[in-house]
């Protein structure tokens, strides 16, 4: 269980993320889970400078596919980070195992392919209350927590070429 506030950060850490742009892509799957967590990313976004044009959003029927939208916005746009957002929610069944596992390791493909920041904003809990707790509740909103780090990885990554 999260200790800590997922929407707790140091606002001096974190650059301004003014002229850079940002891919958003949110799972329909639970989407009074997703679409909260999209919304904390583009709220965090915009505190920290990022224009609403400099975002684009697209949706995904499930957070299997997440990987996918993320290869289409490296393949068909010029965003400097992508933010995945997703939930999966344990169920009876090992199906929760293989999605968990498909997108992370998607994710970690397309970070090494593109050379840009895809960034894994899926919640992966055991029971719907833990996610509602992530997702804007009691213990903040991943979505927040996803957007910083979007921030910070574009800056190191500009800050080395």
């Amino acid at each position: 269980m999260a200790t800590k506030n997922l929407s707790a950060y140091n606002l001096e850490s974190v650059p301004s993320a003014k002229g850079y742009k940002f891919g958003i892509v949110v799972a329909e799957w639970n989407y009074e889970i997703t679409g909260a967590l999209a919304q904390g990313a583009i709220d965090t976004l915009k505190k920290h400078d990022v224009q609403d044009d400099d975002i684009q959003i697209k949706h995904v029927p499930g957070t299997f596919e997440l990987p996918l939208g993320g290869q289409f916005f490296a393949e068909y746009s010029d965003v400097d980070a992508v933010i995945l957002i997703g939930c999966v929610i344990q169920g009876d069944t090992r199906h929760f195992d293989f999605i968990c596992n498909g997108v992370t390791q998607g994710t970690t493909e397309l970070n090494l392919k593109y050379n840009k920041p895809f960034i894994f904003g899926v919640l992966t809990t055991n029971n719907e209350q833990q996610a509602l707790d992530r997702a804007g509740g009691n213990l903040g909103n991943k979505g927040d927590e996803a957007a910083v780090t979007a921030i910070k990885m574009v800056a190191l990554q500009k800050g080395m070429q």
